[in-house]
């Protein structure tokens, strides 16, 4: 995390100046004024801003250069108890880019909309603002004796995440954080017992509390839970854009219902995301304080994108008969190869699958394999279906892992920080290429080196070339698995393993994965009818695929197709499956209108942030088919409907894709 500042990319900040006139625009103008703070009183205890007011003068003074050391930080009044913890426990000494940029100015007290990339130390960078805020209002916070006082009905300060595994890991940095103060933190996630996180919060008390906004919105809801947060000193939305993706606008607009007004208790926010679409910038005006945020990009135009230099590696197996058997030899001749040369880091992989149903099948496999001695490292799985306490753990022992495999859905695609991963595979075309992005951005992460593979089976061949124009993917036909042609009386190595383990296992697991992948085929399904017939034919060993009943065949549009029709019940859940965030159920495309907005105005400092971001995203020729995704759907399209999002001003990847000059579409798919 500490890598070096003098690398830094340069920062842009963009100060809103609606109420600042010219001759104001100065670097004094920076500082919060501190007649905006207003004293506050909770029964006997008066809380106010004059530390804050003297961290801004501290700052005014000395914004002329990036902060480079956590050290220097005692300068501009960040409490010795917070760098201790960093410098002397967590052995932090120079601060990343991201966190040079963003510290600095959320340490003036403005609200932050901060566009930084997940894996750059982000969680730090919002943190260590935050809890030196809440001790600025309250310097008795600093001392351990605090947390004999801590209330739940007093929290000072929230942080808001998008998953629940994101949620904890930064709540655990929280705490790292905050050794030395007398600040309690707790958290709050969907798929947890809420009545036991309420008795050990009101038991112990609560400063800080990290939660998933369902989660959060329920509590401040429930009029018994005792959550309460007069006296909020901070507010932190981690993944903004992830978090409107998944459908939780409705919730962060009740949330928000349930705080102190700005009449009642000035809060800074700070919104954090990796990308700056329409909905973000939305977001940002109904929470940000116009007259006093600052935009702050920690992505340089010229910066390299990790998946332009991350190795990737696409495999077009010839039928689904022979994913699992290519996927098996991957991870054993990748292990081995790691084995063989010690220089090289230990193979640790996270396999990603589209649906629930196939992590289930994979982690099953996994597990087999490994009892059978055919695999050498041990395996894992993650899916949305788990109960928070069995991914928790899961997630904990591959983080901790030497070596290993992980195989996940995308619950863990985004923000979680799993150290040491060597290689990302992907299995099947995912959703829209933000989803392909982020999970490849679970390797290479702190300058480290690793590698991308996507096997796509050719009924996704198609989806994948459109969706995934523009990244430098190179085929890669070294394993022998891929295109082998697999006959019921003489199966290739891999394939004989895959038919014994698939013999071993539940046939509902099977059964459930074959369903399941109808859910997110939307071309080519009587091809895929066909292929997964043959999958479980030969493949499983069945004298027959999967029976499904003709109103489910007749909903898919398939009653005409090959498959096994049977007035019997069976599991139907077909679904596309995606991260459902720890609070409810499927949320994928059903954007609620939370957050309406006001009208653009013409000196509306939002729009800024979003011409910032544009500029940033498609000034270098990174831009995809006139749209991408820094305004979502600016260049006049909208949603696709495939396998992705897309066509002429669509959905594209964050902060756009492509670079240098866009190849025709023939070539592009000539290539691979």
């Amino acid at each position: 995390m500490a890598s070096l500042a003098s690398a830094a990319a340069p920062s842009v900040i963009v100060r809103s100046r609606v109420v600042l006139p010219v001759v104001q625009r100065t670097v004094s103008s920076l500082s919060r004024p501190v007649t905006h703070f207003k004293s506050i009183t909770n029964g006997s205890r008066k809380y106010s801003s004059e530390a804050t007011a003297v961290n801004s003068e501290v700052l005014e003074e000395t914004t002329t250069g990036d902060v480079v050391n956590f050290a220097d930080l005692s300068q501009f009044g960040v409490h010795q108890n917070l760098l201790d913890a960093i410098t002397k426990d967590m052995r932090y000494d120079t601060m990343t880019p991201v966190q040079s940029k963003t510290i600095k100015s959320a340490l003036k007290g403005t609200d932050i909309v901060a566009q930084a990339k997940t894996g750059t130390g982000k969680t730090i960078a919002f943190l260590l603002p935050l809890l030196q805020r809440m001790i600025g209002e309250d310097p008795t916070l600093a001392s351990r004796r605090a947390s004999r006082t801590a209330r739940s009905d007093d929290i000072r300060g929230i942080v808001l995440s998008p998953t629940r595994e994101l949620a904890e890991q930064i709540a655990e940095e929280a705490r790292r954080l905050t050794k030395h103060t007398g600040l309690v933190v707790q958290s709050a996630v969907g798929g947890t017992h809420k009545g036991s996180m309420l008795r050990q919060t009101q038991r112990q008390g609560c400063h800080l509390l990290v939660a998933t906004p369902g989660r959060l919105n329920d509590l401040l809801q429930d009029p018994q839970s005792g959550i309460e947060a007069p006296n909020l000193a901070a507010l932190v939305l981690d993944e903004a854009d992830r978090m409107l993706d998944v459908g939780f606008e409705k919730e962060l607009a009740d949330i928000t219902r349930c705080l102190p007004g700005r009449d009642e208790k000035i809060r800074q926010t700070m919104l954090v995301s990796a990308t700056i679409p329409d909905d973000v910038i939305r977001l940002a005006r109904t929470l940000v304080r116009a007259d006093d945020f600052e935009f702050v990009q920690t992505i340089s135009e010229n910066e390299s994108l990790t998946h332009d230099r991350v190795p990737q590696h696409i495999v077009p197996v010839s039928s689904w008969n022979n994913v699992f058997p290519s996927l098996f030899e991957l991870i054993d001749r990748e292990t081995a190869k790691a084995a063989e040369d010690r220089s090289q880091p230990p193979f640790k992989a996270i396999v990603y699958f589209n649906t629930t149903a196939l992590v289930e099948l994979a982690g099953e496999l996994g597990f087999q394999r490994r009892r059978n001695g055919q695999m050498k490292i041990p395996s894992f799985a993650i899916q949305s279906q788990l109960t928070q306490r069995s991914r928790t753990k899961a997630a904990d022992m591959f983080r901790n892992a030497r070596t290993g495999v992980l195989f996940s859905s995308d619950v863990t695609a985004r923000g979680m920080d799993f150290p040491n991963v060597t290689h990302v595979i992907q299995v099947d075309t995912p959703r829209d290429r933000e989803s392909y992005i982020h999970r490849l951005g679970r390797t290479a992460r702190q300058n480290k080196e690793g590698e991308g593979w996507l096997f796509v089976p050719p009924t996704s061949m198609g989806i994948a070339r459109k969706l995934l124009r523009g990244l430098p993917m190179q085929p890669n036909k070294t394993l022998e698995s891929h295109n082998a042609e697999v006959e019921s009386n003489d199966l290739p190595a891999f394939h004989r393993e895959f038919l014994d383990l698939a013999q071993a296992v539940p046939r509902k697991l099977l059964s459930s994965a074959y369903i399941s992948m109808f859910g997110g085929q939307t071309q080519q399904r009587e091809e895929l009818v066909n292929d997964l017939n043959q999958w479980a034919t030969v493949g499983w060993g069945w004298s027959e695929p999967p029976p499904v009943s003709s109103s489910w065949a007749r909903n898919q549009g398939l009653l005409r197709s090959g498959l096994n029709i049977q007035e019997r019940p069976s599991r139907q859940d077909g679904r596309f499956d995606e991260d459902r965030s720890g609070d409810r159920g499927d949320r994928h495309g059903s954007r609620r209108s939370g957050f309406r907005g006001e009208d653009r105005q013409s000196s509306d400092p939002f729009a800024e942030i979003g011409q910032q971001a544009r500029r940033d995203d498609f000034g270098s020729g990174r831009g995809r088919d006139g749209g991408g995704r820094g305004f979502r759907g600016s260049g006049g399209g909208g949603r696709g409907r495939g396998g992705g999002r897309g066509g002429g001003g669509g959905r594209g990847g964050p902060r756009g894709d492509s670079r240098g000059p866009r190849r025709s579409r023939d070539s592009q798919e000539a290539s691979w």
